[in-house]
């Protein structure tokens, strides 16, 4: 059995128990015990919605923090396209990787610019494939591949197997590193990958042990934000680095990355409550003339992960107010009829993770529980307040026949029995 890495942690001195993440909490990962919250690690997808809607900062994104990498290393930032509109007043993206570079790191390597390697890519493995395997669902968004694994098996095959823009941009990065500094050795190349949110880290923590990973460090945006914008020098002209375009820089926002697909039958959702309903009507086969399917978990898109800064609505305008000034795209991949896409770029199937909803290995036993489940859940009233501590009655059923909270938990049940008991004493 995988044991998944997580990103999402819960600091139990500053939870109240007030249920805000166990109501947002996508996937009823979350309980409340003992006036604390609590994770459930085999339904968790690290979507940080919990982070997002906490009012008492108890929940927390793991990264990697700025003192603790090695410095002594060739340090190259990926800087993740959404850092872009994080910047008031940015009108060049040539002074933000020189204020990387002034910060510290040794290269700068656009992830934007990988992202339009992919786009490539995945075009080319949409032709290909032809309408007889359509829709063809992102792989870019790891809270989406996590979800798809967990909930929705049988759409795991429309998965596009194209590796991510963020492993693409370590991949490259290092290959040119060892390129220009041939003095350097392998291991003394490391790159820092700046992500917009937590479900970056655990991409990276989840890396298959048979599988190499390029990215070594993953640090927050939000971490990195204030460090970067004092090393910022406005007042000269920066030296012209950036390598990547329009097509690039709109894998920022929502529906970026389907646009640049030049393909009309797509569509583009976020928001993990959107995606959730899409997964749902795509599995029952409701969008028949559908080709691509775009899905980020974060609002807006990676402009709106919990690691960001600004507003998401703010940081996509100005990141439209940079494109005009962009190029295309500056990267083109171009392979004959007959030539594979390179085997370095296709990436492996999504781990077998258990799923969680399995209530036994026996499936008799299981049926059973399940049967169990609904009579107790119709002895419940039905409003999901969460005052049990779980999110729904119908998990409350669920748990109390697992043995992990009691039928009496259930705040508005036990008022009814005492009613009854005080009833019955009166007579």
């Amino acid at each position: 059995m995988i044991v998944y890495k997580h990103s999402v942690s819960l600091d139990p001195a500053k939870c109240k128990g007030c249920t805000t993440c166990l109501r947002r909490c996508p996937t009823q990962a979350i309980r409340i015990r003992d006036g604390k919250a609590c994770i459930n690690p085999q339904l968790c997808i690290d979507c940080g919605e919990c982070i997002r809607h906490c009012p008492y900062k108890a929940k927390r994104a793991s990264f990697d923090e700025w003192d603790s990498i090695d410095h002594s290393k060739y340090l190259i930032a990926l800087p993740a396209p959404s850092i872009f509109g994080q910047f008031a007043n940015l009108d060049d993206t040539d002074y933000l990787l020189q204020g990387l570079k002034n910060l510290g790191f040794d290269d700068v390597f656009e992830v934007a610019k990988a992202a339009e390697i992919v786009t490539d890519y995945t075009r080319t493995y949409m032709k290909r494939k032809g309408m007889a395997h359509a829709p063809f669902i992102s792989t870019a968004c790891p809270v989406v591949v996590r979800l798809i694994s967990l909930r929705f098996p049988t759409l795991r095959n429309k998965m596009v197997p194209i590796s991510p823009p963020i492993e693409v941009a370590g991949k490259l990065a290092k290959e040119r590193a060892l390129k220009e500094h041939p003095e350097l050795k392998p291991d003394e190349i490391k790159t820092v990958f700046i992500s917009p949110c937590p479900a970056k880290v655990s991409w990276v923590k989840n890396t298959p042990a048979d599988k190499e990973c390029y990215v070594d460090y993953v640090v927050s945006m939000s971490d990195i934000y204030f460090r970067v914008l004092s090393k910022m020098d406005r007042a000269k002209v920066p030296e012209i680095t950036s390598e990547s375009g329009m097509i690039g820089m709109s894998w920022s926002s929502s529906g970026g990355e389907a646009s640049a697909l030049m393909n009309d039958h797509y569509l583009a959702a976020d928001g993990i409550e959107n995606i959730i309903r899409v997964l749902d009507d795509i599995e029952m086969g409701h969008f028949p003339d559908l080709k691509f399917v775009e899905m980020n978990a974060c609002p807006g898109g990676c402009v709106g992960g919990v690691m960001a800064v600004e507003n998401p609505y703010i940081a996509r305008v100005r990141i439209r107010s940079l494109q005009r000034y962009m190029p295309v795209a500056q990267n083109h991949v171009v392979l004959t009829d007959d030539e594979p896409i390179p085997r370095e770029f296709m990436t492996v199937e999504p781990g077998e993770y258990s799923s969680a909803e399995i209530l036994d290995a026996d499936r008799m036993r299981s049926f059973r529980m399940m049967s169990e489940i609904e009579r107790i859940r119709n002895l419940l009233p039905g409003m999901d307040c969460g005052s049990c501590g779980a999110p729904t009655c119908r998990a409350h059923a669920e748990d109390v026949v697992k043995g992990e909270s009691k039928l009496d938990d259930c705040v508005i049940r036990m008022r009814e029995h005492l009613r009854e008991l005080e009833h019955d004493d009166g007579k």
